[in-house]
């Protein structure tokens, strides 16, 4: 007996495991292959343009993903820092064999947690409360909760060309059974795809023919404890190469041998929007003279070379035509040819924001089984649903994070009151409050739920306060401290590339000039700072405006996310709310007026009508 399950140990099973079992709750781990154990199928980079911020807040929330991230850096950087603060994120290079390994590692030595090779047929139901799951050879295995994490192995088919084969990313037997029997509980099934491209041979590519990316001259962790495990001037760098007239014309006169261009008639999946193939871009770009590829190394223990954005499902006489009309690949070695992956998901509007599903009580699922893309996003929802299994075992309120709160929060809200058609990516424009949700301030949203769930231990939630302390403390510090153009003033300002000033000024406003930066006015300060504090506070001070803005804009929709709509309400009852209105609000059944105005097809007119209703008459009919 368990009081936890956790059936498939990809990035988001890896976290849903590891917050239940560090939160003293018997957990298994049931995975297909042991060996695929937090595997990165697909591109070798932890982070990128919003996901970077994600794995900041599942840091600050306890979860391992940045830490374990940080072990594995073969290159990093800051993502669009020439731009504001509230686009850049970290990416990194990530190595394909460290980081699995250090994650097997951390689950073996975790308390509490066991892990089973086997494959999930079944789970086991009784009244619509899951009681446990069944394995392909009949076993029964109970638990209080279980938490699917599945991936893409629901009937999991390979595409190249014209063929379609049944099974896995790496050849391993899919999950046959377990979208069918979920179907029969009552979930609704989607059919989604994804994509990968080729790897080559490092040593037959010509890298003069390249433009060279380097990583960032300066250390950045994921994590918040700051621990670097990488040497900066060291790092591997990836390659710049770009598609070209050659390419273009080998892929359009093939399109028919694509699977999802012809060569498989029978394709349902629905594939990602903003992570599309190189026949996708090729026909819905086809003003475009080139796509930008980029060469990024997958390990120091072996020279593939994933090339980025040339996902394909052709045959492989065409990918060696395609790759062959690369400037620089003309001799390039595929070691492993691209592919197409197509599999089963639930529709998830049929989760509640815990993350536990509506058709059958402590069952909670995550990752791409939810509709959602990348190692990010899977991880963070791992994260969510494990943190709320818990919660509901321990008979304590859930957690939920707002929009304003975090990328999570966004993910989550947008995964549960709009569904998906297509697998779900975060974007920076998926948030409208990302001014708040920026890579720097990550600790300071989440760091006091991380504590308060029991996953940030004591000694990290006091350095946490400790940096608090210092921004607040360093802010008045430059708030009171003013100065004066006295010409030995002016002299100092003048050697650290800051024009000198006409006037009496304090500090604070000093900073607030775009071309001031607070680390050259370390000689002004009382005391030194770390460069994480710094920051912090200069960003609060130049865009302390814009700031406040956000805040207010955020605090109106918290108010209408606090005003609740009573689990049981009968919208059939509630007159002139419009048909769509009726239908989309009993599918998705909002828990508050905020989330119900984030449905798509529910208008402020029909919400007005749910407000007065609430208000006058569904209290008295209760009664």
């Amino acid at each position: 007996m368990y009081e936890v399950i956790v059936v498939g140990g990809g990035h988001a099973g890896c976290e849903a495991s590891l917050s239940c079992a560090r939160k003293g709750h018997k957990t298994l781990l049931a995975t297909g292959n042991i060996k695929n154990i937090a595997d990165m199928p697909c591109n070798p980079s932890i982070g990128g343009s919003a996901k970077g911020i994600v794995v900041r807040e599942i840091d600050a929330l306890g979860g391992e993903m940045g830490r374990n991230a940080d072990k594995s850096i073969l290159q990093i950087k800051m993502l669009n820092s020439a731009k504001g603060p509230a686009v850049q994120a970290l990416r990194a290079q990530a190595d394909k064999i460290t980081y699995p390994k250090n994650m097997i590692n951390t689950l073996t030595n975790t308390s509490n947690l066991e892990i089973k090779e086997t494959i999930v047929e079944d789970l086991i139901v009784e009244n619509n409360v899951v009681k446990g799951i069944k394995l392909e050879d009949g076993t029964e295995l109970k638990s209080k909760i279980v938490i699917l994490t599945t991936g893409t192995y629901l009937k999991a088919d390979i595409l190249i060309g014209d063929t379609r084969k049944r099974q896995g990313p790496h050849g391993e037997k899919p999950s046959n059974h377990l979208s069918d029997k979920l179907k029969e509980y009552g979930f609704n099934i989607i059919r989604l795809k994804t994509g990968t491209p080729q790897r080559i041979d490092k040593n037959s590519i010509d890298f003069s023919k390249t433009k060279i990316e380097q990583g960032d001259d300066r250390y950045y962790t994921f994590s918040f404890d700051n621990k670097v495990y990488y040497d900066k001037d060291s790092q591997i760098p990836c390659h710049l190469i770009y598609t070209n007239e050659k390419t273009h014309k080998i892929i359009k006169d093939n399109l028919n041998k694509s699977s999802m261009y012809g060569g498989l008639s029978d394709i349902k999946g629905v594939g990602p929007r903003y992570c599309p193939s190189i026949e996708d871009k090729v026909v819905r770009f086809a003003d475009k003279e080139r796509h930008q590829l980029f060469l990024e190394p997958e390990s120091i223990y072996y020279d593939d070379i994933y090339i980025q954005g040339f996902s394909t499902s052709m045959p492989y006489e065409i990918q060696e035509k395609m790759v062959h009309s690369l400037e620089g690949l003309e001799n390039a070695k595929i070691n492993k040819y691209g592919y197409a992956i197509e599999y089963d998901a639930i529709d998830s509007k049929q989760l509640k924001q815990t993350l536990e599903t509506k058709i059958i009580k402590n069952l909670y699922t995550a990752g791409q089984i939810n509709g959602t893309s990348g190692y990010e996003e899977a991880a963070c929802q791992g994260l969510i649903a494990g943190i709320n299994a818990s919660l509901s075992l321990e008979k304590k309120e859930p957690l939920i994070l707002k929009r304003n709160e975090a990328y999570i929060g966004v993910l989550i809200d947008d995964l549960v009151t709009k569904g998906v058609i297509d697998p779900y990516r975060l974007l920076t424009s998926r948030a409208e409050y990302r001014l708040l949700l920026r890579h720097d301030n990550a600790d300071i949203r989440l760091r006091e739920y991380g504590y308060k769930v029991g996953l940030v231990s004591q000694e990290k939630y006091d350095k946490f306060k400790e940096k608090k302390n210092q921004i607040v403390t360093l802010t008045e510090y430059l708030k009171n401290n003013k100065l004066t153009p006295k010409k030995e003033t002016n002299e100092k300002l003048i050697n650290v590339g800051i024009p000198e000033i006409k006037e009496s000024m304090t500090l604070y406003n000093l900073i607030k000039r775009p071309e001031v930066k607070i680390e050259k006015l370390q000689s002004f300060l009382d005391k030194n700072y770390d460069i994480d504090v710094l920051e912090q506070v200069e960003i609060n001070i130049k865009y302390e405006g814009y700031i406040k803005k956000a805040i207010d804009e955020a605090n109106k929709m918290v108010d209408l996310d606090n005003k609740k709509i009573p689990e049981d309400i009968n919208y059939d009852k509630i007159h002139n709310l419009a048909s769509e209105a009726k239908q989309k609000l009993n599918q998705i059944r909002p828990t508050s007026i905020g989330q119900a105005l984030r449905i798509s097809g529910v208008n402020p007119a029909d919400i007005s009508l749910i407000m007065v209703y609430i208000k006058k008459e569904y209290f008295y009919e209760s009664k």
